[in-house]
């Protein structure tokens, strides 16, 4: 059976790139309970693994396009791919760009599957979330829990 999951990206060591693990964790106990709740460091196999079992798709990763920290953006990649600029961090080997597309050519995508992709500034070993990021990630997971809810 496909299921509906919320991804959260990245590494929790490397400062803000945790943004997305760290918003699947707040939204623990907030989503319907068919809702699965998955943190990942990005793996590709891994990640398409996941997606091949998703119906619906929710990503979160960190992202450093040069806008200002804790911008948060949405993009449905149900259709079209994901700009090039929107995710360019990674700590994944194999970018999220990439995994999306290889998910899309090998027919995993989900039938819907959307990403938002939270503005770092601060990705130094051992460094913590920014305040920034830490709002945004607030934002992302209340606009989940909403559309989860439909």
């Amino acid at each position: 059976m496909r299921r509906r999951m919320v991804i959260g990206l990245g590494n929790p060591s490397c400062g803000d790139d945790g943004a997305g693990r760290a918003c699947v964790a707040a939204l623990a106990g907030r989503l319907p309970a068919e809702v699965e709740l998955i943190e990942s460091d990005g793996e590709p196999a891994a990640l398409l693994a996941l997606l091949a079992r998703a119906r619906e798709a929710w990503l979160i990763d960190a992202c450093r396009s040069g806008a200002q920290a804790g911008t948060v953006r949405r993009f449905d990649v149900t259709g079209h791919p994901l700009p090039a600029l929107a995710v360019p961090h990674s700590t994944h080997g194999l970018g999220l760009n990439e995994a999306l597309e290889l998910a899309r050519a090998l027919g995993m995508l989900p039938e819907r599957c959307l990403v938002y992709a939270i503005e770092g500034c601060s990705y130094r070993t051992g460094a913590s979330l920014s305040q920034p990021v830490r709002a945004a990630i607030a934002v992302v997971a209340e606009r989940i829990v909403r559309a989860s809810a439909r």
